[in-house]
């Protein structure tokens, strides 16, 4: 085998590991076939929603969760994921362990700061395009605010922050998102799977918070 053949041979092993087997796992990690397939609030702004949809029981209403996720970006109370992976990119990401009251007015067309806007300007941001109380929140990218609030499909792609209510103590968090029109192969290959590590962990750092303050509010710790 020439020198040459195998770097390309470990490429090639690696993108169909990831494409067979990873992929269809991470893409939809906790999703139930029913969450998959029903219409979520943003869904109509993208003509094929569900690029991924992941999802996680907490143990706390939906009126407990949601402070939490209106206080995100990094201006705010950060996004509950690896602050250590998002400083290596300058993000000066801090993340706050208790609701803020002066991070709980959210409204469309906020801009969401995904990391300091003098080190990347607005390509690390995006904006509110549909605020539901204790129901969802759905960004968009800024350039398409505008189409997006008109209700017309965009092709920057979204992110939605879905909460449903399964009892009066126990709510599916659903992280939706569609990917941008126009993708490469680089974001099929390192987009995505990185992607879903920081997800998974801001949603776990989501219930985390929430079932501990609703713990607390009980009297008890969960």
């Amino acid at each position: 085998m020439k020198r040459w053949h195998k770097p390309l041979l470990l490429i090639a092993t690696g993108v169909a590991v990831d494409s067979m087997l990873l992929r269809p796992w991470y893409l939809r990690w906790g999703a139930t076939d029913d969450e998959l397939r029903k219409t979520w609030p943003g869904d109509e702004l993208v003509e094929h929603p569900g690029h991924c949809t992941r999802a996680i029981t907490i143990h706390a209403p939906a009126s407990s969760i949601w402070p939490w996720v209106v206080q995100i970006g990094q201006d705010r109370g950060g996004f509950y994921s690896y602050t250590w992976l998002e400083n290596l990119a300058m993000s000066d990401m801090h993340n706050a362990d208790h609701i803020v009251s002066a991070f709980q007015s959210r409204k469309v067309g906020d801009v969401v700061w995904l990391a300091p806007e003098h080190r990347y300007g607005e390509r690390a941001s995006m904006s509110v395009a549909q605020l539901i109380s204790e129901r969802a929140m759905v960004l968009v990218q800024r350039d398409d605010l505008e189409a997006a609030v008109r209700g017309e499909r965009v092709g920057g792609g979204i992110w939605q922050f879905l909460l449903e209510p399964v009892n009066g103590n126990r709510t599916r968090l659903i992280m939706r998102g569609a990917a941008p029109e126009k993708t490469s192969f680089l974001y099929d290959l390192v987009f995505d799977p990185a992607h879903f590590v920081m997800e998974r962990k801001m949603m776990l750092g989501i219930k985390q918070r929430a079932e501990r303050s609703q713990g607390n509010a009980n009297g008890h710790t969960t």
